[in-house]
């Protein structure tokens, strides 16, 4: 009995330690609860939030950029993201399986996938950018082995569409695909307009990870629309003229200007060599920097004989000339042994002002040049703008350059006057045109016509020439594309046009090249009271070099599409002997 009882008190000892034992143990369990739930209890809610919720930014929606009617060059298209978690990811064993997957559905490396599947160190691993959302949607529903896996999400982003291809696609420019900012063209020069305000949404999900519920948080803000001045039929005309250019002559480059000389809207603005706006960095690094360049504001070149109509247009309004002052122009000029020769030798021969024009004499204008004098001449370039940006709505605008009158040399006043010795781009060149188009009012062109349907206010313009200057400069361009002109080849019959054409030395090393030219045309139509501008610039054709024979004949295939296109009267006073 004594036995018995001693074993029971034993096992009553027992009993009661382990039942101490579970006190003890709920106690500390009570007291864990009670510290969890005040005072770790704001910390455990915000772990549990993130855990369960994720709060990311919705892309904002670039603007949309449209032609002056209102057809689509850019636009910007809603993608997702294919983001991989790889702390999901990598313990399911599925990574090099879901690899084999998602590679060719995405036309990646598999290596690429797989290592985005497996990253150390991150739950967060993008694998590819801008997606289609179907396609993005489909790979995070893969399955392996019947069994869906989890760790594989998208993100919302934005992705900027160009419809139409490579047209206007210098001038519209990129979008980055990292940070979806404007990187050139209008996208960089209009960013803060185009790009809006990114919202948020709130992604809620389950214990597995799987989306259960999106909220809305702060609301995106789309960018501005902008409606440009240019025409797509016009502008898609202007490349393919453009391109024939350069299968036939393989410049370095090529550029077109189109303006409407009463408001000095750039109704066209083409660029050759091409490139496909959606895809604008194939290539080598020096065909992407000259595809992607717009020549009509960042070529900076010696204008040549198209700057002529400068030297006289100062001379007539200072009357020292008229468009039937007669010149005696020798054989050469050769000042200080540097000779100064016209394109076609003669012997000595009287020319009038028209005449100079006509045949592009360089003896002439540098006759007339010397009636002006050093700083009178001088103050005429700059009175025509040049020597400065022309302030058109496009980035990239190189200034040229103007040689102050007190850097002159002994002979500067023999090669200036006909263009040779300073630069200039082909806007600034188009907009000299459009000066003497419109009666002598310089103003400076854009291409930005309303932004979110309010209309832009037109540039003001001021009085450089008279009227009367200017309708005598346009009178005598004429004979430029009448016969025994530099560009009577570019006529067209029953066409009132004026023009200049312009073939300039390019100079390298410090002499100029007796092979390397930029050819050029600057024109008008009608001329009588113009409605289109429209230059054209060439840097060093091959097998042609002269602006009459290349230039020319892409202005009049230019001019012609589009004098019917807008409806414009080519002559409308009769003009005949075009």
């Amino acid at each position: 009995m004594a036995g018995i009882r001693a074993r029971a008190a034993k096992v009553d000892r027992r009993v009661g330690l382990l039942f101490a034992i579970f006190v003890a143990l709920l106690a500390i369990a009570l007291a864990r609860a009670l510290y969890l739930g005040t005072v770790k209890a704001s910390a455990l809610r915000v772990a549990a939030f993130e855990q369960q919720i994720d709060v990311e930014p919705v892309p904002a929606q670039r603007g949309m950029i449209s032609d002056t009617s209102g057809t689509p060059l850019a636009l910007s298209q809603d993608t997702e993201d294919l983001i991989a978690d790889p702390f999901l990811i990598v313990p399911q064993g599925d990574a090099d399986q879901l690899a084999d997957r998602i590679a060719p559905a995405l036309h990646l490396p598999r290596r690429q996938v797989l290592s985005a599947l497996t990253k150390p160190g991150t739950g967060y691993s993008p694998i590819a950018k801008q997606l289609s959302p179907s396609l993005a949607d489909s790979i995070t529903h893969f399955t392996i082995a019947g069994k869906p896996i989890s760790g594989l999400y998208t993100e919302p982003d934005t992705k900027e569409v160009y419809p139409l291809g490579s047209t206007l696609a210098q001038v519209l420019g990129a979008v980055s695909p990292s940070t979806g900012s404007g990187i050139s063209g209008l996208q960089s020069y209009y960013n803060s307009i185009l790009s809006g305000k990114a919202g948020e949404r709130k992604i809620v999900k389950d214990g597995k990870g799987s989306t259960i519920d999106v909220q809305e948080v702060k609301r995106m803000q789309p960018g501005a629309s902008m409606r440009l001045t240019v025409s797509a039929p016009l502008q898609n005309e202007m490349e393919q003229v453009l391109a024939g250019v350069g299968k036939q002559y393989q410049p370095k480059l090529a550029t077109a200007i189109a303006l409407n000389p009463q408001t000095g809207a750039i109704l066209g603005l083409a660029n050759w060599p091409s490139v496909n706006a959606n895809n604008p960095f194939e290539g080598t690094a020096a065909q992407v920097d000259n595809a992607i360049q717009d020549h009509a504001v960042s070529f900076s070149y010696e204008p040549g004989s198209t700057f002529k109509a400068i030297t006289v247009s100062g001379a007539l309004q200072d009357n020292l000339i008229t468009p039937d002052t007669e010149f005696n122009i020798p054989p050469m000029l050769d000042p200080y042994g540097t000779p100064i020769r016209d394109a076609d030798n003669h012997g000595y021969e009287t020319l009038t002002t028209s005449q100079i024009l006509k045949v592009s004499s360089n003896i002439g204008a540098d006759l007339i040049g010397q009636r002006l004098g050093a700083d009178r001449f001088n103050w005429w370039v700059h009175r025509f703008g040049l020597g400065r940006r022309t302030g058109v709505d496009l980035p990239g605008e190189d200034p040229g350059s103007i040689l102050p009158p007190s850097q002159y040399s002994g002979t500067s006043m023999y090669n200036l006057p006909f263009g040779q010795g300073e630069s200039v781009t082909p806007m600034q060149m188009a907009e000299v045109y459009d000066a003497i188009a419109n009666g002598g009012i310089l103003r400076t062109p854009h291409i930005v016509q309303s932004v979110d349907g309010k209309t832009q206010g037109l540039p003001k313009g001021h009085r450089i020439i008279s009227a009367t200057t200017a309708a005598e400069i346009r009178n005598m361009l004429r004979g430029v594309l009448a016969d025994g002109g530099t560009a009577s080849g570019a006529a067209i019959p029953g066409y009132d046009l004026a023009g200049k054409t312009g073939t300039a030395e390019i100079a390298v090393d410090g002499k100029y090249s007796a092979s390397e030219f930029v050819a050029s045309f600057m024109g008008m139509v009608p001329a009588s009271d113009p409605k289109l501008v429209v230059a054209v610039v060439v840097d060093q054709p091959v097998g042609n070099i002269y602006g009459g024979t290349v230039a020319g004949p892409a202005f009049q295939k230019i001019v012609g599409w589009a004098v019917p296109y807008f409806g414009i009267n080519p002559n409308p006073a009769g003009v005949s002997g075009q």
